[in-house]
């Protein structure tokens, strides 16, 4: 285990400490800051869309190309 990966370990046992209310407030505070928010978005869509098979970037044009047509 790394040093990074340690320190995420003890941050996310300390969350997971917190009350439930507290984990909340934090979680909010996280989300309403721009930056944290959209990277928090962003890695939740990520890992809800990692098992889905991957489209060429072509396909993906074409259909995009298409959306924007109608």
């Amino acid at each position: 285990m790394t040093t990074t990966q340690a320190t995420a370990e003890v941050f996310l046992t300390a969350f997971r400490a917190l009350p439930k209310q507290e984990q909340s407030a934090f979680l909010f505070t996280i989300i309403n800051d721009y930056s944290f928010g959209k990277d928090v978005i962003d890695l939740a869509i990520a890992v809800k869309r990692s098992g889905e098979k991957c489209k060429k970037l072509h396909t993906f044009v074409r259909h995009l190309k298409r959306d924007r047509k109608n």
